[in-house]
């Protein structure tokens, strides 16, 4: 089957379309055969899209809204143009899969979309109102331009974390407000370290329950987790995607009276401290250059910027405390997991983010990381590291695909309920 995977975002549409079934499937014989991207939705969008070996298409066209930019993306996939081997047509496309980032509570594993569905994403609205409107959008999009015959999927961030115990997604607040407003740690990311918890797996030939790892997203956004049989117990992000690490443009873990401190002294209001603790913080904020980790390395290497250091420096820490944190959590673990834009592409970052950590057996070998090729996969620890240091590229786009040949021919999905806390 061919399924449509899509990524909405506030002005963009990222694609892939991956060929899966049960046989695909099980020799993990999946093809992505065409992938891209629309971003500047609603004015001269931009247009970036690639088909297997053949070359890019790259131009720029007005697209006025989530309709048009998925019509386009339509027209292309299923034209000559790209050359996708066996999609000539709109009937050639079988499933549609939407990646939704926050299903509240109510979503715990990956779901055929109904009228009633939808309406429950929407709830969710006030829980992400920065994501879900732009998934929701997708969602409509895609109803507008293949009609209610081709079913949709929807795969949700929050999904993986729904197996954290109480202990771990239960804020010291009174806790009427949790039975009230639902005001909880529910983590994001899912998707991607679910991927990264099967791919180690199935790299080391384990069973789920022998998954005992800590995996760390870096990004523009970041996020870690502490995975134990092969479930989420811990994460870092919490009630929104704000909290935890530093990160590109976020400023993650802060005092929350650090909020009325400043909105006291600069004036600012509710709305423009969470925009500038969202968007003006993290590696920006801290540099005052850029939040591409790329930039800021090659500031500190051409021009020693102290401010470019310091801010890969509380990076790098923010990411060393969680890894600390979780093998406390876990009572020690098998592997530390780098993935991510920065963590899959950075040997620098993975050298920094380790360093220090060899009294917990976490031991890098610097040849073996500097030598791992961007984008590979690979083991980057020391022969003898008690932990082992992993590098494994994340792939999303693949389990929204299986989830959703699962949903729609009725195979069982991976479902996550919360663990019982132990009682002390």
């Amino acid at each position: 089957m061919n399924i449509l995977v899509l990524n909405s975002g506030s002005s963009s549409i990222k694609f892939q379309v991956v060929q899966t079934d049960s046989a695909l499937i099980a020799r993990d014989g999946d093809r992505c055969l065409a992938k891209g991207q629309v971003e500047r939705i609603g004015s001269l969008a931009l247009v970036a899209f690639q088909a297997a070996d053949r070359a890019p298409l790259k131009e720029d066209v007005p697209l006025r809204d989530y309709r048009s930019a998925l019509d386009r993306i339509v027209r292309w996939v299923i034209s000559p143009e790209s050359g996708i081997e066996g999609v000539t047509s709109m009937a050639d496309i079988h499933i549609v899969g939407h990646r939704v980032v926050h299903g509240g509570e109510k979503f715990r594993a990956s779901t055929l979309i109904d009228d009633a569905v939808l309406s429950g994403i929407e709830d969710c609205i006030e829980l992400a109102p920065l994501h879900n409107p732009a998934n929701v959008r997708g969602i409509r999009a895609a109803r507008e331009v293949f009609g209610r015959g081709v079913p949709q999927v929807a795969v949700f961030d929050t999904s993986f974390h729904a197996t954290m115990p109480e202990t771990a997604y239960l804020y010291g607040i009174p806790y009427h407000l949790y039975r009230r407003y639902k005001i909880r740690r529910y983590g994001f990311h899912g998707t991607s370290h679910r991927y990264l918890a099967y791919r180690y797996r199935v790299l080391n030939k384990l069973a789920k329950e022998d998954v005992n790892i800590i995996t760390l997203h870096l990004g523009n956004g970041c996020s870690a987790c502490a995975i134990k049989n092969g479930e989420s117990v811990n994460t870092s992000m919490g009630f929104t995607p704000l909290e935890g690490m530093v990160m590109g443009t976020r400023a993650g873990d802060v005092d929350v009276s650090v909020i009325e401190y400043l909105s006291h002294k600069e004036g600012l209001s509710l709305p423009e401290m969470i925009t500038l603790l969202n968007k003006q913080s993290g590696l920006l904020g801290l540099s005052g250059l850029t939040s591409d980790m790329r930039e800021l390395l090659e500031e500190e290497k051409e021009n020693g910027d102290r401010r470019a250091s310091l801010a890969i420096d509380v990076f790098c820490a923010s990411a060393r405390r969680r890894i600390g944190a979780y093998l406390a959590e876990l009572g020690g673990a098998d592997a530390v997991v780098f993935s991510g834009g920065i963590g899959e592409n950075s040997a620098v970052i993975r050298q920094r983010v380790c360093r220090g950590l060899e009294p917990l057996g976490i031991v890098l070998d610097e040849a073996r990381n500097a030598a791992l090729k961007k984008g590979q996969t690979g083991r980057v620890s020391k022969s003898g590291s008690r932990v082992k240091i992993d590098v494994i590229a994340t792939n999303e786009e693949l389990l929204i695909a299986r989830d959703a040949f699962r949903a729609v021919s009725g195979l069982p999905q991976p479902t996550y309920s919360p663990r019982k806390s132990r009682k002390s």
